[in-house]
């Protein structure tokens, strides 16, 4: 009984937000026994997509006030949530997903393939353990208006109290969905070709700009090879502009 009211608490205080979604191509919704896959730039992200219909989540066990919102939506239907010692077995991970899809029954699974939030300009690489699972994908694209409040969350620089602070003092969140249609991976291709083919149609759809780059690199610290091979590349162009301006002169 706690667990219930402590998330319908937690439910009235995204209720401080005022949401504008516009749904797109609602034939394409996601059916159980599939998995949804959508860029991610939030974690209203979730709200945003359950407006429209019913997901299971499947992600990693979090602590602090995040801990305590995954604790009690497993009290309203089940979920997938992994233990961080855990997320590194991709066999176990596998096991489990390949176990909820099979049943027809249960909702289909969502997944942020990206696996950390992006600003919403672009759309980074899509790990490839969602599309090695098997079953049919069902691309999303969410795309926000910044001009009524940035709903991308930083966390490396504002903690999940902070950041739902700074969406109940913006204007709005206002968002397009677009659902794509169903995907399934093709004769001879293998779960990267897969990811990036997923990847590609919703960077399109979205208008945002696809990127090859992992997007948990923000928070490593880049390495020295990879700093001096882009200083020798800025240098080669400045070497080349200046020949061609001497041959011009």
């Amino acid at each position: 009984m706690y667990m219930y009211m402590l998330f319908y608490e937690i439910v009235a205080i995204f209720q401080g937000l005022i949401f504008a979604i516009v749904c797109h191509c609602r034939q394409y919704r996601p059916q159980k026994g599939g998995i949804c896959v959508a860029n991610h730039t939030s974690p209203i992200d979730v709200l945003i997509l359950t407006v429209d219909g019913c997901y299971a989540m499947v992600g990693q066990v979090h602590g602090g006030l995040m801990g305590i919102i995954q604790r009690a939506m497993v009290k309203a239907c089940p979920h997938v949530w992994f233990e961080r010692s855990e997320m590194k077995d991709r066999h176990l991970v596998t096991k489990r997903l390949k176990e909820h899809i099979a049943d027809k029954k249960k909702l289909p699974i969502l997944i942020f393939p990206e696996g950390t939030c992006i600003n919403n300009t672009s759309v980074m690489m899509f790990k490839k353990g969602s599309f090695e699972i098997g079953g049919t994908i069902y691309p999303v694209a969410i795309k926000y208006n910044p001009q009524f409040g940035d709903a991308f969350w930083n966390s490396s620089k504002y903690n999940m109290v902070s950041y739902l602070l700074r969406m109940m003092t913006s204007w709005a969140i206002v968002c397009d969905v677009w659902y794509l249609p169903p995907m399934t991976r093709e004769e001879g291709e293998d779960a990267v070709q897969f990811a990036n083919r997923v990847k590609s149609a919703i960077a399109v759809q979205g208008g945002l700009t696809e990127l090859p780059w992992d997007g948990g690199l923000k928070r490593a610290k880049v390495k020295d090879t990879f700093r001096e091979e882009q200083q020798k590349n800025y240098s080669k162009m400045i070497v080349g502009n200046g020949s061609l301006n001497s041959e011009l002169g």
